[in-house]
């Protein structure tokens, strides 16, 4: 298990973002409904779009459950506006290219690959209150069926 800033019944920190669209996004943004906040290492990778698809295809239902859907990568605003177009994603992707936000929560970590290690965000799935608390963490997300995963925690609850 990798060791977050965060915990269950911590805000989530103030912070400042751009989004696709290159709209700023700050904390207050995710104030006043649920979100699903959820940390992706790279846009157009195969488990990254695994992820972002199911979402996409369990937005209604969330929605149906008050919860709005927050994307977070280090990715350039470009990138995430043909990640979107490519693969019809419809909800808010930010562009946390200084990794202020990906720090902060603890999800900006040393990780290895063939024997060479690297910074990068440990997939993570936050889900938060109409106050961005979080609620439940997700650390060993299942791309394939991401929005199963939240909807069987959601249905726990």
């Amino acid at each position: 298990m990798s060791k977050l800033n965060i915990n269950v019944g911590d805000l989530i920190p103030n912070f400042a973002s751009v989004t696709q669209g290159g709209d700023d996004f700050t904390l207050d943004n995710l104030k006043g409904s649920p979100t699903v906040l959820y940390f992706y290492p790279k846009d157009n990778t195969s488990g990254c779009t695994l992820e972002a698809k199911s979402l996409r295809d369990g937005k209604e239902e969330l929605l149906k459950r008050g919860y709005k859907i927050v994307g977070v990568s280090p990715d350039s605003v470009k990138s995430h506006q043909s990640f979107c177009a490519k693969h019809d994603l419809n909800f808010t992707l930010l562009a946390d290219t200084d990794h202020s936000l990906a720090t902060a929560v603890g999800v900006w970590q040393k990780k290895s690959m063939y024997g060479r290690e690297y910074m990068g965000i440990v997939r993570t799935t936050l889900l938060l209150d109409a106050e961005a608390r979080v609620e439940h963490i997700i650390e060993k997300v299942d791309t394939k069926d991401s929005y199963g995963q939240i909807i069987r925690i959601l249905d726990k609850e």
